[in-house]
Formats: C-alpha cells, structure tokens, sequence
C-alpha cells in the first residue's frame, strides 16, 4: 500500500468536512482542543461559551482557516440552547455532531453544601446536557445521522473527595448517554462519552499547583504525569466520524491508567 493510498482511506474513514460541530465550553482546556481538532479535520464550527472569551480559540481556527460561528450562551437558560441550535441551522442548514463539554465544580464538605449550590452544580452538569442533547437530537433524528459526544469524568466511576454534586452529575451523564444511546442506535444517531482523568486545565488549577496533592495523585496514575487537552483529540474525532458508526451508548476512559490502579 502506498503513503497516498493510506492517507486517503484514513481521510475518507475520518472525514467531517462540511459537518456542523457544537462544542460547549469551547473557551479554553478541552473544549477549546477538541473545537480546533473538528474544525482542522473539515467541520464547521459553532462555539459556545458562557461569557464573551471565545477569542483563544477563535484566533486557533482563524490560523488554520476553519469557518465557524460562536454563541454567547448560559446552559441552564433552554431558550439559549435552543438559539444554539437555530443558529447551526440558519447559517448552514444543520447540525451533525455535539460536544457537550461544559461543565462547572465545586468542592466542599457535604455537610456545608446548600440545596441552591446543588442545584447549580446539577443544572449545568446535567440538566443542561440533556436539554441540549434533546433539542441538538431532534434534529440528528431528523437528518438520520448524528454524533452526540458527552464529556464526563474518572468520577462517573468513583465518588471522590467532597465533590458530591460533581460525583452525581457525571455519573448522571454516563446514564444519559446509555440511555440514549439505546434509544437512538437504529435512528442513526450515535450516543457515546469520554471520561477524562486528571488533565491539566484551568478546572484543575489547584490540584496541579499543589506540589504535595499533585505528587499522590501523580503516584496513583500508571502514566506518571497528568493528561493534556489535546489527549482526547483523536478519540473526539473518532466518535465524531464514521469509523465508530457502530459505536453506542459507550463510555471512553482516558486517565492514563488511573481506573486501572
């Protein structure tokens, strides 16, 4: 087999080009990794973000002359999904893929938590996740095809340590995506998750600037160092293209051996 002939059937297997990508939380970490990686292998490119800090990421596509738009949106806010969506459709007719990557944290006692802190980790992490799934599917179901990804978590798998809204809502997503998944399989509607371990974003900040806390939690993954965002470029690109057409309802650990200790 030769170099072009290899080139050719990986491009055909990984194509996007003129498929239409949201990513949530595309501002920066791994939201902003995977949207520059759809964009570079062909797809156009919806940005979503909460506040107006998309500019990172819009130079990153702009370099690689990806064509996108963006959409300043609060995820608990249904009627702002749904102009997610719209916009996808207006501007080019529809939507293939969704990367539900946004998500928020906080870390406390269980004891000190109120029902309001709660309800914020929840709304965002998964209430958001399955509106914009339901209104992003509606559409997929539509066309006969799409690729729905949900970004969840090592902690889908385990509870943590004071995190037990996080804990819940990431265990929540992985139900979701299953039960989707199951639900949409013969639709042509592909329903997958990816569970990030310990990966060195913003989210993570203070575990990775404490020397003795980033130290134990080195010790405890196999591959001795923490991920980097763009660890899960090439599995995205993967659930994202037709090489996983027969892929549902699974879920995609990449914690550098963490789940494995």
């Amino acid at each position: 087999m030769t170099d072009a002939t290899a080139n050719n059937f990986l491009a055909d297997l990984f194509n996007l080009n003129g498929q239409v990508a949201v990513v949530t939380g595309a501002s920066r970490g791994l939201g902003q990794s995977m949207a520059v990686a759809l964009g570079r292998a062909g797809a156009l490119v919806c940005l979503v973000g909460r506040q107006d800090n998309l500019e990172t990421t819009r130079n990153r596509l702009e370099e690689h002359g990806v064509e996108y738009t963006e959409v300043i949106c609060q995820l608990t806010d249904s009627a702002c999904l749904s102009q997610i969506v719209q916009e996808c459709l207006e501007r080019w007719g529809r939507l293939d893929i969704l990367v539900n990557n946004a998500g928020t944290f906080l870390r406390k006692p269980a004891v000190e938590w109120s029902l309001e802190e709660w309800d914020q980790v929840l709304d965002v992490n998964l209430r958001a996740v399955f509106d914009l799934c339901r209104q992003a599917g509606a559409v997929m179901l539509e066309q006969g095809r799409g690729r729905i990804i949900n970004i969840a978590s090592v902690l889908a798998f385990q509870g943590g340590i004071t995190v037990p809204a996080y804990a819940a809502s990431r265990h929540g997503v992985i139900g979701l995506t299953r039960a989707l998944g199951n639900e949409w399989a013969s639709k042509g509607v592909n329903v997958n998750a990816i569970a990030p371990g310990y990966m060195s974003t913003d989210q993570n900040a203070t575990l990775f600037e404490d020397p003795v806390r980033s130290a134990e939690l080195m010790r405890r993954i196999p591959a001795g160092r923490w991920g980097k965002p763009d660890e899960l470029d090439g599995l995205c690109l993967y659930l994202a293209s037709d090489a996983s057409a027969y892929v549902h309802g699974q879920v995609f650990v990449v914690d550098g051996g963490w789940l494995s200790r």
